[in-house]
């Protein structure tokens, strides 16, 4: 018994299939880029083997405990850590149970399609998970992490990874980083700049974050000329360990170009905390601009991920912290906000700026006819929750005929889930060969071009969009 389909995801018509299923056999084993990522860095700095199998899938997986939330299972019956250290199930066959009693809320999800993948073709499981072979899962997961096949450096091999980016804010050390690169091992781990903590006068402990921010790069940050100067500092250390990309999640895609005076009055309101919502949004908005403008002098990708109104369910937020499932997407407005940035610096060469999106209605709209026209945008693909085959077939269907593939920055999983970046990328790849196929079939592209589309999407774009 297998647990995925050999032909999942492809074209009913059986010569749409035929064609579909050449053009993946063509891509199935290139190697994985993976560009934008939140895997931690520790576990190829030590390589350790993972715990067990419930923190390996269940409880650092917000697309996991949030379906699980959503049927009314608690948080803190799946082990999800909490900020005041109250009491959580630390018993990871009871967690393991749990999820497995709830598998079948899955079913017909990209989760559903990523787990079973990763049961299947890196845990060699062949039974579905049910209540009734939970204990079969866990024994059996549990004795493969046991062995030296199944830590996280032989898996980033096994996995044929041929780079892969994690995401670290500005005040990280990179301890994990070095200890990789002084180790010997010859896995490419890059990071990424993820400055938000110093960027958001609205994001906790903003001052002090760049009072910090000043102490780690001997910066005065009290100041706005240090505080730029600080940015520089750090951007060129995450350089120093293979960063090639930047990263900005912000509420919103606005960006301001302000003048250097209102600029550095807005700045010191900001470290005051007296800045309005209005004012922080025009801050974040402004340090945008700045930050393409910084990608000028040191050629690092930008990467913009708005749209998410972040951590909506206040109790969770302040039980368990950011990133726990209850991040939602909302309306952007891209052709506005973008603007200002665009004026200044939209047709300079050199310059890469890569635009995500949850807010599908604005492909078609917006996005796709801004990347068709200013050099410096890409689209990066289907994001969070429109990472699956629907999304990625509404993606290429609203934007293709106005941008073309080589707008667009091929694919990232962008995943904390180190087991599910195989499967994310398979998914993909047949989602991308799926589409391929209908447009031979239907006289939109010569065969031949297919397989260098094919090829393009599932791994050259990608690695030539962030210049890895």
């Amino acid at each position: 018994m297998t647990l995925t389909h050999p032909d999942r995801l492809f074209p009913t018509d059986p010569a749409l299939r035929d064609q579909a299923r050449a053009l993946y056999e063509s891509v199935r084993d290139l190697p994985i880029i993976s560009p934008h990522g939140h895997c931690d860095p520790v576990w190829f700095a030590e390589d350790k083997r993972f715990p067990n199998p419930a923190e390996l899938f269940v409880v650092p997986d917000h697309y996991v405990f949030r379906m699980l939330a959503s049927q009314g299972v608690p948080m803190d019956a799946l082990g999800v850590p909490r900020i005041d250290g109250g009491p959580v199930e630390t018993d990871p066959r009871a967690i393991w149970r749990r999820f497995a009693e709830h598998f079948h809320l899955f079913r017909g999800t990209p989760s559903a399609m990523w787990l079973d993948h990763s049961f299947e073709h890196v845990f060699g499981l062949d039974v579905p998970l049910s209540t009734e072979t939970a204990d079969h899962y866990y024994d059996h997961i549990e004795a493969k992490l046991a062995t030296d096949a199944y830590r996280p450096r032989a898996h980033f091999e096994n996995f044929n990874v041929e780079v892969l980016a994690t995401t670290e804010g500005a005040l990280d050390d990179l301890r994990w980083h070095r200890m990789i690169r002084e180790s010997g091992w010859t896995g490419r781990i890059v990071t990424t700049y993820r400055p938000d903590a110093v960027v958001d006068p609205e994001f906790e402990g903003f001052a002090d974050n760049v009072r910090a921010l000043g102490e780690m790069t001997g910066e005065d940050t009290s100041s706005w000329a240090g505080y730029l100067a600080a940015h520089r500092n750090r951007r060129a250390a995450f350089k120093e360990f293979g960063a090639t990309a930047t990263d900005h999640g912000h509420p919103s895609a606005r960006t301001e170009d302000l003048a250097t005076a209102d600029a550095e009055a807005l700045f010191q309101k900001a470290l005051a905390g007296a800045t309005t919502a209005e004012e922080a949004d025009v801050f974040r908005g402004h340090m945008l601009t700045k930050m393409a403008r910084m990608s000028l002098d040191d050629g690092l990708v930008m990467q913009i991920h708005p749209g998410s109104r972040r951590n909506h369910n206040a109790r969770v937020f302040q039980r368990h912290g950011r990133d726990k499932g209850f991040d939602i997407p909302g309306r952007t407005d891209y052709v506005a906000a973008l603007k200002p940035l665009l004026d200044a610096i939209g047709m300079e060469p050199g310059l890469t700026i890569i635009l995500f999106t949850l807010d599908e209605t604005a492909y078609g709209r917006e996005l796709a006819p801004m990347a068709g026209a200013y050099p410096v945008l890409k689209l990066g693909p289907p994001w969070w929750f429109f990472d699956s085959f629907e999304g990625i077939k509404r993606f290429r269907e609203a934007t293709t005929e106005t941008c073309g593939f080589y707008n667009t920055a091929g694919f990232n999983d962008d995943t904390r889930a180190f087991c599910s970046i195989p499967a994310r990328h398979d998914v993909a790849r047949r989602s991308d060969c799926a589409y391929l196929a209908t447009l031979v079939g239907t006289g939109r592209l010569r065969e031949t071009e297919a397989f260098e589309v094919a090829k393009d999407l599932s791994y050259s774009l990608a690695k030539s969009a962030y210049n890895l």
